[in-house]
């Protein structure tokens, strides 16, 4: 766990730069972020931490461009979302630091891998549910799933706002259920994260995200 008051430094540094970074670009942040979390915590401690800022950081990009947001699309997605939770709550899986960070290597190589046919846009019949279901259960075995969701939600032939505003409240609900798995369903020891620091990622994430609006 982390210790020490450089430790702390480096971990809202790393949290304010990923959340501006995602608020720029629309990617990458969360995986940098979790890359860094898994040097600095065990495995439990480093989703739960990645999630609170994920979600406090999606959800207030979700508030700013609300508007945009397909409602439709994020309801299916909650559906596929909300059977894999249920799978891996008969599974209790928890993966340990080095199937994490081979996860987390792999994912946005399965995203840009996947042809159309598999990865069709997120309108289309059963593609919100299927991105729901593999892109959470990504979620519990690498702590990310930004780059899948990208490949059904950018095809989508809408603006741009509309893809952001919808990616981000999708990834709500992903990291919501990634949440509620490690901090409620599988009751690991050393997922124990402490409320102020959950605090300072989650106000800092809110920040990086507001800095790269203006």
């Amino acid at each position: 766990m982390l210790s020490g008051p450089l430790a702390l430094i480096g971990l809202a540094v790393l949290v304010l730069g990923t959340s501006f970074l995602s608020g720029v670009f629309g990617i990458a942040g969360g995986m940098v972020l979790m890359g860094g979390l898994l040097f600095l915590m065990p495995v439990p401690a480093a989703m739960i931490l990645h999630g609170v800022t994920q979600l406090a950081a999606n959800g207030w990009r979700a508030v700013l461009w609300w508007r945009y947001i397909d409602f439709r699309v994020v309801a299916r997605f909650v559906a596929g979302s909300a059977a894999a939770l249920t799978l891996f709550s008969f599974l209790l899986l928890v993966p340990d630091r080095a199937t994490v960070l081979i996860c987390l290597g792999l994912v946005p190589f399965m995203a840009f891998a996947l042809p159309e046919r598999y990865a069709p846009h997120a309108r289309r019949r059963g593609a919100a549910e299927f991105a729901g279901f593999v892109g959470t259960g990504l979620q519990f075995v690498s702590g990310v799933s930004g780059p899948l969701l990208d490949a059904f939600l950018v095809r989508m032939p809408v603006d741009r706002r509309i893809i952001v505003a919808s990616k981000s409240a999708c990834q709500v609900m992903a990291h919501s259920m990634k949440l509620v798995y490690f901090g409620v369903i599988v009751t690991a020891g050393d997922g124990a994260v402490s409320g102020w620091l959950l605090l300072m990622g989650a106000g800092l994430a809110v920040v990086g995200t507001s800095l790269a609006r203006t």
